[in-house]
């Protein structure tokens, strides 16, 4: 089979393409822009374009037939691909059914990892830890590894560790053999417009679950299963990883492994905590791009307050630059910046939002509108430019930690500063 993927550079598309790869089928596709995903892709041998006109897509199919067109609810409806791969009569289709295929054609049990925040650092934890226990897995991270690829299928796996997201439903379209639940918070308004929506979406995907791990707390706003694992604040484990909330997780796949230990006896548990604390973490979860400069993908009120917990538990003097998250989210969680959020930087640098998936009716709000419940002492509007990069580097040589914060375009811009520096 030969399948064409569009946005080939995304964080769900390119673990996907490499999946697919993987597993023997022909992969190649296109993304608007080059980017850590796309040169992976390209060291493995996988063709991409950077023009999306259409134009490389017909080309290929007219070459050799293209069977199926994967694409992400991010491509408009008159995209010129979409278009051009409906007028050639390819199967097209979003990414969850492609991977719920080979799932099922290769008799895979899917262990989920779903949850409002910390999905992608839980679902790298548990790869990470299958990995040193010896015990072949294919999996599906959704960004970018320092230590493997961020899709593996490996044809000796009788396991498939997947990052499954509630964003356009994507996580109802799985049946897991095992489900951890890092978290609930209310998010997505893009996709459900009520908290009820957001809640009764999680309760499909647990009833749709064979066993669930998650914590009480989280369950009280949803129905689970009735013999669901659910953990108390109590049973947190004090493996050695920086963060309240990564030690949070990393008890989530400790709890996996004894349960898939006691049920199906696979390899001993016994060194799991040795294993975790090993976690050499995944890349854009508080990632060190320098010497005291790192960077994470968090984008809402609670994760800024976790990974700023977690970065003053490293350095006394956090600094933070912050690009908020799409405006449709703004409107709904502009309420929630306080000064309790920001309580462990001693410095704030806050971006204009980084726009994506917008409603135009909606008035796009200002850094002025969004930091109006703030009394911080040390609080600037800025702009990624020279004026910014030069206070970075100000506070990095005086020692001083400083976090780039959100999942726009302020991960690409440190990035380039850092390799130009």
């Amino acid at each position: 089979m030969r399948i064409y993927f569009s946005g080939i550079g995304g964080v769900g598309i390119g673990p996907l393409a490499e999946i697919a790869h993987d597993a023997g089928y022909t992969v190649l596709g296109s993304d608007m822009n080059e980017s850590l995903m796309t040169r992976d892709l390209e060291k493995r041998g996988i063709a991409v374009s950077y023009d999306q006109s259409g134009e490389f897509l017909r080309h290929e199919h007219a070459n050799q037939p293209i069977d199926w067109f994967i694409y992400t609810a991010a491509l408009p409806s008159d995209h010129p691909e979409l278009i051009a791969a409906r007028e050639l009569g390819i199967k097209t289709t979003k990414r969850d059914e492609l991977l719920a295929h080979i799932i099922a054609e290769r008799g895979l049990k899917l262990i989920a990892i779903a949850g409002t925040h910390g999905k992608t650092t839980t679902t790298g934890m548990m790869v990470w830890t299958f990995t040193q226990l010896g015990i072949p897995v294919s999996y599906s991270v959704g960004t970018t590894l320092s230590w493997g690829p961020s899709g593996k299928f490996d044809p000796t796996s009788e396991y498939f560790v997947y990052e499954c997201d509630e964003f356009d439903r994507n996580f109802l379209h799985f049946s897991p053999h095992l489900s951890l639940i890092t978290s609930i918070e209310y998010d997505h308004p893009d996709t459900y417009p009520t908290k009820d929506d957001y809640f009764n979406a999680f309760s499909q995907f647990t009833s749709q679950s064979e066993q669930v791990i998650m914590w009480k707390h989280d369950a009280i706003d949803i129905k689970t299963p009735e013999d669901s694992w659910l953990l108390s604040d109590t049973e947190v484990q004090n493996i050695t990883l920086a963060g309240t909330h990564n030690r949070r997780n990393g008890t989530l796949v400790s709890k996996a492994i004894e349960y898939l230990a006691m049920e199906e006896h696979i390899q001993s548990k016994s060194n799991t905590s040795e294993i975790l604390a090993s976690f050499p973490g995944t890349n854009r979860r508080f990632e060190k791009l320098a010497d005291n400069l790192y960077t994470d993908y968090g984008h809402t009120p609670t994760e800024i307050a976790v990974t700023l917990q977690m970065a003053r538990e490293l350095s006394d003097h956090v600094v933070l630059v912050y690009q908020p998250h799409q405006n449709i989210r703004q409107h709904e969680i502009r309420d929630q910046y306080t000064d309790a959020i920001f309580k462990n930087a001693e410095e704030v640098f806050w971006l204009p939002t980084y726009l994506s998936r917008e409603d135009e009716k909606l008035e796009v709000l200002t850094p002025g509108q969004l930091t109006k419940n703030l009394n911080h002492t040390s609080l600037h509007i800025a702009n990624p430019n020279d004026q910014l990069w030069n206070a970075i580097q100000k506070a990095r040589d005086e020692g001083r930690l400083i976090l780039c914060m959100g999942a726009g375009s302020i991960d690409n811009w440190a990035r380039g500063e850092v390799i130009v520096s």
